[in-house]
C-alpha cells in the first residue's frame, strides 16, 4: 500500500466516490482496531472506538494533509479518541478478562501445552503492566514497540516533540521496571525463567 494510492483514494472520496473511503477502511481497519484494542483493553469498546475513528476521519477528510502519511493521520485520530475514552472512564485498572493478543515475537506456530501456558502468563503480565501505565505512556509504548514507529512519527502523531516522546518512553520503561520490582519474585519465576 503506497501513500500515493492513499492520497488518490482520499481525493476520490472528496470528489464524491462513495466506495473510495471503503478502500481506505479495508486497508487500515486492522491497524485501527489493534491500536484501539491495545489502548482500551476491551474488544467491544475497541470495535466501537475503531468505528468512531473512521467516522471522524471521514467527516474531517478535507483537513487531511496529503504531505503526511494517511495511516499516521488515521492512527492519530484513533489514539486521541481512545485517550478521550480512557479519560471519561477514569479507571486506573483495566479488566483482565480478555488478554491482549500476543506480540508476534512471543508465539510460535505450534506451541506445546507448557509453552502455551508460559506465553499466556507472559501476555497477562504484559497486559497488567500496560494497564498500570497512564494512557499517554501506554500509547507511546504501543506505537513504539508494537507498531515499530520512529520517535519522529510518534511525535508527529501526538503533536509533540521527539524529546518529549523519548522522555515518555523512558518514564514508561522506568514505571514498568518499578512494576516488575514490586511483584513477588515467586510470581515472576515461571514467566522470567523462560523469557
Amino acid at each position: 500500500m503506497s501513500e500515493d494510492s492513499d492520497s488518490l483514494w482520499v481525493q476520490r472520496t472528496l470528489a464524491g466516490d462513495p466506495q473510495a473511503f471503503g478502500e481506505l477502511v479495508r486497508r487500515y481497519e486492522r491497524d485501527v482496531f489493534n491500536l484501539a484494542y491495545r489502548m482500551l483493553n476491551e474488544r467491544g469498546e475497541a470495535e466501537d472506538a475503531a468505528q468512531e475513528a473512521f467516522m471522524r476521519a471521514y467527516v474531517n477528510l478535507d483537513r487531511y494533509d496529503p504531505e503526511r502519511p494517511f495511516k499516521t493521520w488515521l492512527l492519530s485520530i484513533t489514539s486521541n479518541h481512545c485517550i478521550d475514552r480512557l479519560r471519561r472512564r477514569r479507571l486506573t485498572w483495566l479488566s483482565l478478562e480478555e488478554p491482549l493478543p500476543p506480540h508476534p515475537a512471543l508465539t510460535s506456530d505450534i506451541p506445546g501445552p507448557e509453552e502455551a501456558l508460559l506465553t499466556s502468563e507472559r501476555n497477562l503480565l504484559v497486559q497488567e503492566m500496560l494497564a498500570d501505565l497512564s494512557p499517554e505512556y501506554r500509547l507511546a509504548v504501543i506505537l513504539r514497540y508494537w507498531y515499530d514507529l520512529s520517535y519522529a512519527e510518534i511525535a508527529e502523531m501526538l503533536g509533540t516533540t521527539e524529546s518529549a516522546i523519548k522522555s515518555r518512553l523512558f518514564r514508561a520503561r522506568q514505571a514498568l521496571a518499578d512494576y516488575l520490582e514490586s511483584r513477588p519474585v515467586s510470581s515472576l519465576d515461571p514467566v522470567l525463567e523462560n523469557s
